[in-house]
């Protein structure tokens, strides 16, 4: 067994500097060299590769391994969701349905601003919570596309909108994995990351719109905006202090939409703002309302089959021992002696689970698709033209994810991670403001908040132990802080830019969401020094999991 080492180099500061170059490779690849995702995420495999081999001293076949594991990871389930999705929103465009959807959003209101919000911020929270893994982005941002965004421009605003709901993304996934690893109950991380995100929840919107048209834009939307911020903050404040982690983000979808939809039939911005050229809005036909359902039906589907897949007595069904259990398989690497243990001597997994249905939301979504080829009658020819044009479109989108999920394994298994995590907790009472960074970090190198908390979980608990602060603040802050490093992870870029048909301009994204994402993240920082040291009242109880 190969043991990890997080300070090969005695010098945890000297180690997290090594520890930090394929981070730098990817950064200067885009922003400096402007080459493309792929070649970016090719060249960041290599040098961490070699930082894994010479300076950690990880064997060939583990490295290996782990470029492997990543890379499967990379296709099933990410970029399997990412075709089921984009196969989806192009069948109601080729359905027709997708010119009723946009008249539909238009009769709500023209206004590009307010769109954004419904679609990007409303619309893809409730995807988020349903089935997260970069879903919601593909979907939301090829909606804003056809409403008449620019590609680049609809990209990036949905990135940004993205942040609020990611921590209880795929039905708080990112929560409850971190709690059950940690040994606590989900319930005060939860809490805790519902009160941290009351700040970032409230200014998300108001800041999309700031971006679109600047306080102008503002001043004219402010109170459709306050509407759809203040009902989607509240009720996701609610939910998560007092239903858990699996509800909020649905739920404050649901409500923002049903409540700012309802506030603007009473009124309308006294200037209708258009990033296009159309003006008149005077000859917009009124839609029957069983045909705005009938174009609707794709996401209605999809909805309906997401419900299902997450309810206990439908997974019951491909349990262990159960009726369908053959359709979950476990690829093991048998042929490698050994095997990894990190820094406290537990086992590194290096196999690869693979669960075709049943936990899978990319099967959902194409059994939506399925069943919108056959109620909205698309003929097969048609429907297999547009899985053929998905396929082709997404080939090296899914080469790019495939090759940044590679990247955050090899850094994962080797401990490369670890290595940054452990040096920023060496930074004594200032650890309260680093702590959502360690977060921010671990999701820009794995695209996910779950595999951020995973991997840096027990890490904040420990520190917050030996710091005397409740640790729902840190395990928390680790979750919190994920959520704005998710625009800027190379796989929400990398899917984001295949949504909108922009593949190759992945640099042009990442600078774009970039100033933004530190932005933030040093403002969640400050917040999460000021709750350590000021309002340490707020900060809930811990309790065991029972053994």
């Amino acid at each position: 067994m190969w043991q990890q080492i997080v300070d090969p180099l005695n010098n945890i500061w000297l180690s997290a500097v090594v520890a930090f170059l394929p981070i730098l490779t990817f950064l200067l690849g885009l922003l400096v060299f402007k080459l493309k995702g792929y070649q970016a995420g090719f060249l960041t495999v290599i040098v961490a590769s070699v930082i894994a081999l010479f300076v950690y001293g990880m064997p060939f076949s583990l490295v290996g391994a782990s470029f492997v594991q990543g890379f499967a990871q990379g296709m099933w389930p990410i970029a399997w969701i990412i075709i089921a999705a984009i196969f989806l929103y192009k069948l109601s465009v080729k359905s027709g349905s997708f010119e009723v959807i946009k008249q539909s959003v238009m009769s709500i209101t023209p206004d590009h601003r307010i769109q954004v919000i419904l679609i990007g911020f409303c619309f893809g929270s409730f995807l988020e919570g349903a089935i997260g893994f970069g879903g919601p982005v593909a979907i939301t941002a090829a909606l804003l596309v056809g409403l008449g965004l620019k590609p680049l421009y609809a990209a990036g605003l949905c990135l940004i909108a993205n942040t609020a709901p990611v921590a209880f993304g795929a039905v708080g996934i990112p929560i409850i994995a971190m709690s059950n690893l940690v040994g606590v109950e989900q319930y005060a991380v939860s809490a805790m990351v519902g009160r941290m995100l009351v700040p970032l929840s409230l200014i998300v919107p108001f800041f999309i719109v700031f971006l679109m048209d600047g306080f102008k834009g503002v001043k004219e939307t402010f109170l459709a905006i306050l509407v759809a911020a203040v009902s989607f903050t509240a009720t996701q404040f609610l939910s998560s202090n007092f239903l858990g982690a699996e509800l909020p983000d649905i739920v404050s979808a649901i409500v923002s939409i049903v409540c700012t939809t309802l506030f603007l039939k009473f009124w309308k911005p006294s200037n209708i703002f258009r990033l296009d050229d159309e003006k008149d809005f005077s000859n917009q036909q009124k839609l029957e309302f069983g045909k705005i359902v009938k174009a609707w039906m794709p996401f209605i589907l999809l909805i309906v089959c997401i419900i299902i897949w997450t309810q206990p007595w439908f997974k019951a069904f491909f349990a262990k021992g159960a009726i369908f259990d053959y359709t979950q398989i476990t690829i093991a690497f048998n042929n490698i002696q050994g095997g990894i243990v990190d820094m406290n001597g537990k086992p590194v997994s290096l196999s690869l689970p693979i669960n075709f249905v049943a936990l899978q939301a990319g099967t959902a979504i194409l059994v939506a698709a399925f069943l919108t080829i056959w109620v909205l009658k698309i003929k097969a020819s048609d429907a297999a033209e547009c899985f053929w044009d998905t396929l082709k479109e997404m080939a090296i989108p899914c080469i790019t994810i495939g090759l940044v999920v590679a990247f955050a394994f090899i850094a994962k298994n080797s401990a490369m991670s670890a290595t940054l995590g452990f040096a920023f907790a060496q930074t004594g009472n200032a650890f309260a403001f680093f702590s959502p960074v360690i977060g921010w970090i671990g999701v820009f190198l794995t695209g996910s908040d779950t595999s951020s908390n995973l991997l840096f979980g027990p890490l904040q608990q420990v520190t917050a132990r030996e710091l005397g602060i409740g640790e729902a603040l840190f395990l928390a802050a680790n979750s919190v802080g994920g959520v704005v490093g998710k625009m800027i992870s190379p796989q929400s870029i990398a899917i984001a830019c295949a949504a909108v048909g922009l593949v190759g301009r992945e640099s042009d994204l990442f600078k774009f969401t970039l100033k933004y994402s530190v932005g933030f993240i040093i403002l969640i920082g400050i917040w999460t020094f000021i709750i350590a040291t000021m309002l340490g009242n707020i900060i809930p109880e811990i309790v065991l999991l029972a053994k």
